[in-house]
């Protein structure tokens, strides 16, 4: 981990002369807006998207987004997603990360309340997914008695990106090479059982499969 920090930091540090040699201006690519994101996806089915509150995305900083609680015919579990898209993550000027940076769930989850109880990074091979297979994160979180398994990525200029270290410097090459620095999160959360949840995990990796394909209309790669 020490050499993965290290690294990191040398490009941070290289970030200012890289760019002002490199780039010139940021690109804003052509997208699809969230707001076009489709409610009905096979069996799945979006009743009603969800607004963040106005003091939410000061702090959150997102452009764009979609949160959304589908539900499977037939089934009593829905499985909660959440695409945020930010535009640009980087302060004008060669400086660092701006206010419009993406949040690491390792700390917004904890400053919800939420502590994490189990961590790995699993090999998700799905249809339309830069890379696949792709490693990304798996995550179970708890509140009291509550459990939520949660599946979530970060990606940008068609790579998916599990690391939040990976993603500074991911962003900070793209920026010097590409003149872009958008990229989002994207999180699948569905309320589990205490111990194994093979229904709660099928449902998920169900939607996920609905789901990613779709996303580079709306994360462009």
């Amino acid at each position: 981990m020490t050499l993965k920090l290290a690294i990191a930091a040398l490009f941070l540090a290289l970030n200012a002369y890289t760019y002002h040699y490199f780039a010139t201006e940021e690109v804003i690519p052509v997208r699809r807006s969230l707001d076009e994101f489709p409610l009905q996806l096979g069996e799945w089915h979006c009743a009603n998207r969800e607004k963040i509150a106005d003091d939410v995305m000061d702090v959150l900083g997102a452009t764009d987004y979609l949160v959304c609680g589908y539900e499977k015919e037939g089934t009593n579990r829905g499985v909660g997603v959440y695409i945020g898209y930010h535009q640009t993550q980087v302060r004008k000027g060669g400086g660092g990360l701006s206010r419009s940076a993406i949040h690491t769930p390792n700390h917004c989850l904890p400053g919800s309340g939420w502590d994490v109880i189990d961590r790995a990074k699993v090999a998700l091979d799905l249809p339309g997914l830069p890379g696949a297979p792709a490693e990304v994160n798996r995550i179970v979180i708890a509140k009291g008695e509550q459990r939520s398994l949660v599946y979530y990525w970060y990606q940008s200029n068609g790579e998916v990106i599990a690391d939040d270290w990976q993603k500074i410097v991911r962003l900070f090459w793209d920026r010097a090479t590409r003149y872009r620095t958008d990229g989002a999160l994207v999180r699948f959360t569905v309320p589990v059982s205490r111990g194994e949840d093979p229904p709660a995990e099928n449902n998920v990796r169900d939607l996920m499969a609905r789901v990613v394909p779709l996303l580079p209309e709306y994360v462009p790669n």
